[in-house]
């Protein structure tokens, strides 16, 4: 094998490794005491998978390995700094961060979110983002309040 073919490979794979960045956004960082333990724990995931990334012998490998778990932890570093925890609410009168809201839409659906951090939220799991457009129009506002959705009106039937 040539040494110039070596070096092609090489540049292959560290082409390879070139992962984008994740985004980090230009909302202020809030997080549930959950949410910066997820975070933590993330972090704790990334490191030990870059770890056992970087005792991989074969070099190209060890680099394509090493590029998720090294971008994760930049990414988890730099929200983990950033965080700001914030404490439970502590009514039920109006929607808050961390609050769960019970809602019913137009066509009759009735859905419930918790409004929690952009790291944490996950609509699968019954969480949304402080910041999507739900939750938005939702902050603030008491049960039997009525807002608009893309033409669809939301009226908040709980608050917890």
């Amino acid at each position: 094998m040539s040494v110039a073919f070596m070096k092609e490979e090489s540049a292959e794979t560290a082409a390879e490794t070139l992962l984008p960045e994740r985004p980090i956004s230009p909302h202020p960082n809030l997080v549930t005491e959950t949410g910066l333990k997820a975070l933590e724990t993330q972090l704790a995931d990334a490191r030990t998978a870059f770890e056992a990334a970087n005792a991989i012998e074969d070099i190209n490998e060890k680099r394509r390995q090493l590029a998720g778990p090294a971008r994760d932890i930049r990414y988890l570093v730099e929200r983990l700094r950033t965080a700001q925890v914030m404490a439970d609410p502590t009514s039920s009168e109006t929607v808050a961060f961390g609050n769960t809201v019970k809602f019913s839409r137009d066509d009759g659906r009735v859905q419930t979110y918790r409004i929690v951090g952009e790291d944490e939220a996950d609509p699968k799991t019954g969480t949304i983002s402080y910041v999507s457009p739900v939750a938005r129009l939702l902050l603030g506002k008491g049960v039997g309040d009525l807002v608009t959705l893309n033409g669809q009106e939301l009226e908040i039937v709980a608050i917890s």
